[in-house]
């Protein structure tokens, strides 16, 4: 492994640059205006495999589809050793707001130890570890300890659909034992982690529809529903006081939380205080009886993320308004499944809905929760792998997160996950200024050079997914 260590250091500036000429490319995919840049992003993914020795191809989406590219790439099959599928995605949210970044966001910038950028951690950066440590392997060894296969895509900020129909017809030569993404964060600056689980999501559109047009509030007010009244009443009365969920039937499939899960999250250092500090607030709320982490990570939580109705602009006008429309979510625990938890909140709201307004309850997404069990010897590898490369051993995290692909990949493929994650919550993704630390780059590129070695070492006899 010195051999090969040395060979990451002995690159590293190369490796760095390479790292900014992809965080160039816009590779929106939100946006139709840069599906050419999305190619573009595609074809320098497939184009540096290739260079490197792979075997490497686009799966392109068919003709009548608004998709984007997969790239697909594989080493040498090594006979009798595990086979480890590395996933990531080369699209990026929108910049938007630009006006409140400090660079421009597709030109990146090193300041302070950090490359700004729009994708830098979110999650090019991130991806680009695995990919400059199996260089380092075949440049210095020639082969690798096991077999790598890569699968990058350019719609995992838009909901993944062409991985997710691809997956559907069977992908075969996906098949793997173990699935490794970074696509998560550490537990803090230099404070590694390993990700066990991921909240699932069930995300809605409600809208109400009262009368044809908007009416004045004095001629109408107080004998017409208001649909904008009527929609404030109903998402209150969705969670109590004590940050309790109220539809009937959605804590039926809450596991309880465990002593040994809340001794092992009482363990963490975590401070309270400075996580709402971070934020600009000063203290916070949820369901009584459980810790910030808990509530983070353990239990199921609901949030309004838009409100639409009435007259937004300046001054007053006294209306009431003809229509009004909210999106929320709620995030998901395991064994909540989302398309019960849809019928659940739609017969309650029909029930609440006062008369005089029409109802429509819109799905907009949804992904079931993922708990992988943390005695397996995968986890043990990338136990081993981390402490080598960060020189600290990681602590074992959930995420308050979803990421829908990762419980499709775990269905079809019947493959452990991994969810090692060399990110900062601090770096903004989705977000203005988004940064990568390139000490964090560095060492994600050590310990990806470790994980293949010790992945390696897997007893596939013996390994549980």
């Amino acid at each position: 492994m010195k051999a090969i260590e040395k060979y990451i250091r002995d690159n590293l500036d190369r490796f760095e640059e390479l790292l900014c000429e992809f965080l160039r490319i816009p590779s929106v995919s939100a946006d139709g205006r840069y599906r050419g840049e999305m190619l573009r992003a595609a074809e320098w993914l497939k184009t540096r495999l290739q260079e490197i020795g792979l075997k490497s191809w686009l799966i392109t989406p068919p003709e009548t589809s608004s998709g984007h590219p997969l790239v697909y790439a594989e080493a040498e099959k090594i006979p009798g050793a595990p086979t480890v599928l590395v996933y990531g995605h080369y699209d990026v949210q929108p910049a938007d707001p630009v006006e409140k970044w400090h660079n421009p966001p597709f030109e990146p910038t090193i300041r302070d130890g950090y490359v700004y950028a729009r994708g830098a951690s979110d999650d090019k950066g991130q991806l680009l570890t695995h990919v400059f440590s199996v260089e380092a392997w075949l440049a210095v060894q020639g082969k690798l300890p096991l077999t790598v296969k890569f699968l990058f895509e350019g719609e995992e900020e838009i909901g993944s659909p062409t991985l997710a129909q691809y997956l559907r017809k069977g992908a075969s030569e996906l098949g793997c034992d173990c699935v490794v993404i970074s696509d998560t964060a550490q537990f803090a600056p230099g404070q590694p982690a390993i990700t066990y689980g991921l909240r699932g999501i069930a995300y809605f559109q409600l809208e109400l529809e009262g009368p044809n047009s908007d009416l004045h509030s004095g001629q109408y007010g107080g004998a017409v529903t208001n649909p904008a009244n009527a929609l404030a009443a109903m998402l209150s009365s969705l969670i109590d006081e004590r940050g309790r969920i109220r539809i009937p039937g959605f804590y039926e499939k809450v596991r309880p939380l465990t002593d040994e899960e809340r001794q092992m999250l009482g363990l963490l250092p975590f401070d309270e205080e400075a996580f709402y500090r971070s934020i600009g607030v000063n203290t916070g709320s949820g369901e009584t009886g459980f810790t910030v982490l808990e509530r983070l990570w353990i239990r199921p939580s609901f949030d309004i993320s838009g409100l639409a109705s009435g007259y937004q602009g300046q001054g007053a006008k006294t209306i009431i308004p003809s229509r009004a429309e909210a999106k929320f979510s709620f995030r998901l625990v395991p064994d909540q499944d989302p398309a019960r938890i849809g019928e659940l909140v739609e017969t309650y709201l029909k029930q609440i809905c006062p008369p005089g307004v029409r109802m429509t309850l819109k799905p907009l997404a949804q992904c079931p929760a993922l708990a992988l069990p943390l005695s397996s010897p995968w986890i043990g590898a990338a136990q081993r792998a981390i402490e080598a490369g960060f020189g600290c051993a990681p602590v074992f995290v959930r995420s308050g997160g979803s990421i829908p692909i990762v419980s499709q990949l775990y269905q079809a493929l019947d493959a452990y996950i991994l969810l090692v994650g060399w990110g900062q919550e601090g770096d903004n993704p989705h977000a203005p200024n988004e940064r990568f630390s390139l000490a964090d780059f560095r060492r994600g590129l050590r310990t990806s050079c470790w994980l293949w070695q010790e992945l390696s070492q897997v007893d596939l006899d013996q390994q549980r997914p």
